[in-house]
């Protein structure tokens, strides 16, 4: 059920303090089901250490030169027993709710991700903790994994969806922007990593962006329409979710 009412009167309380719209139909969504998700391109599985630990850890080791970790708050694991270990815990954990990523084309795990900071008293959540194999990345089933999650969090009825990172990650600036999340602002100071300061770029899609147009515009893009014999996009993501960036 979408929320926002940006286009609303603004409303006064008795003491004629400016208040927000009123939410005359709000529910608290569920805590979010650990499932997977189908797609055309991948499948988003929740993130189990014997399924797909081997697999993961195989598809990050085409990172030779580690460089994929830098803004990832773990160094890259070079030892498989240590990344199982990892997994293991990922698996375990309620929050962050951790999802593996397997390509539908090789039917093998490519990348994870999760779910986190999930608040559904607020309806709002967080993605997260992304971590694209090479063979992943820049792919139709990369964002189409985006996708998913993000449909999977306003079809349970979450109001916000976020996205959080280092101001430095360049890549992970511009993907936020690509994929329909509006630029909130800068968190100096924000958190102490790998010995080093992290200002956090703030990023986010509301119910109102997604109903609106932000969904079909993700549909438009992934269509096997949307690519010729040679597989290339015919027009670009970011000119489908241009106009649902908020503007100051």
């Amino acid at each position: 059920m979408m929320t926002d009412d940006p286009g609303s009167s603004p409303r006064f309380n008795e003491f004629g303090q400016p208040i927000g719209h009123e939410l005359r139909d709000w529910r608290a969504p569920p805590f979010p089901p650990h499932r997977a998700l189908e797609g055309r391109y991948c499948r988003i599985e929740p993130l189990n250490a014997a399924r797909h630990a081997r697999e993961l850890h195989a598809a990050h080791g085409e990172d030779h030169t580690g460089k994929r970790w830098t803004y990832l708050f773990q160094e890259p694991f070079r030892e498989f027993q240590a990344f199982e270990s990892w997994c293991r815990d990922a698996e375990a954990s309620r929050d962050p709710q951790y999802y593996c990523i397997v390509d539908a084309h090789t039917g093998k795990a490519a990348g994870s991700c999760s779910y986190l900071r999930i608040e559904p008293r607020h309806g709002v959540l967080e993605i997260g903790h992304i971590n694209f194999s090479p063979a992943l990345a820049r792919t139709r089933a990369a964002t189409e994994a985006m996708f998913l999650l993000m449909q999977n969090a306003f079809d349970l009825g979450f109001r916000r969806y976020e996205w959080k990172c280092d101001s430095c990650n360049l890549p992970s600036r511009a993907a936020a922007t690509r994929l329909g999340f509006s630029f909130e602002g800068l968190f100096r100071q924000a958190i102490v990593y790998k010995g080093r300061n992290r200002d956090t770029a703030w990023y986010a899609i509301v119910d109102g962006d997604w109903h609106r147009g932000l969904r079909d515009a993700h549909l438009r893009w992934l269509a096997p329409a949307n690519f010729d014999a040679d597989g290339r996009q015919k027009q670009r993501l970011s000119e489908l979710t241009a106009p649902f960036l908020a503007r100051e």
